[in-house]
C-alpha cells in the first residue's frame, strides 16, 4: 500500500518516468492502465467532452515529488464543445470533468482547450516552464503532503 499522500481515490501502480522523455509519453487517446489517474483524466474529458484530439502528460518527474507520482499534468483537449466558449469557459467545463482529481490528487493542471478551427491552424502543445524548486531542497516534502492529506 502506497502512503496516503500518493493516494488519489485508489491506488496509483505506476512505474517511475523520470528517464523518459517526453516523447515517449502517450499522445494518442488510449488510456495507459499502468497509471490510474492519468486513465481516470482520459476517460473523464473523453466523455464530457468527446474531443477531437486529446493528450494527457503526466509531468510529476519535473517536480519535486516521490518518483511514480501522478500528480501534476498538462492536457491538450480539442473540442467542438468549445466552439463559441471564452478561453475561461472552456477551462471550468474541463475543471468541473476533473472535479474529484482535483480536489483529491492532482496538485497541478495545465490547460490547452481548443477548437477544431483553432487546432488546425496551430496543432502544437505549449511546453510547461521548467520547476523552479519550490520544494525540491525540503527534505520534509513528503511529511508535509503526507499530512496535507490526512
Amino acid at each position: 500500500m502506497l502512503p496516503t499522500f500518493l493516494r488519489c481515490s485508489r491506488p496509483i501502480f505506476s512505474t517511475p518516468s523520470l528517464s523518459r522523455p517526453l516523447a515517449h509519453f502517450r499522445t494518442h487517446m488510449e488510456p495507459d492502465p499502468s497509471r490510474p489517474v492519468e486513465r481516470a483524466i482520459r476517460t473523464k474529458l473523453t466523455n464530457a467532452l468527446k474531443p477531437e484530439h486529446l493528450e494527457v502528460h503526466n509531468e510529476s518527474h519535473m517536480h519535486a515529488v516521490p518518483p511514480g507520482s501522478e500528480s501534476h499534468f498538462r492536457v491538450l483537449v480539442v473540442s467542438p464543445r468549445f466552439d463559441g466558449l471564452s478561453l475561461l469557459q472552456r477551462h471550468r467545463l474541463v475543471n468541473e470533468a476533473l472535479r474529484e482529481e482535483l480536489s483529491a490528487c492532482v496538485h497541478a493542471l495545465a490547460i490547452q482547450a481548443k477548437t477544431p478551427q483553432q487546432w488546425g491552424s496551430n496543432p502544437t502543445l505549449a511546453k510547461s516552464p521548467p520547476c523552479m524548486g519550490g520544494s525540491r531542497g525540503d527534505h520534509t516534502v513528503e511529511e508535509k503532503l503526507k499530512a496535507g492529506r490526512e
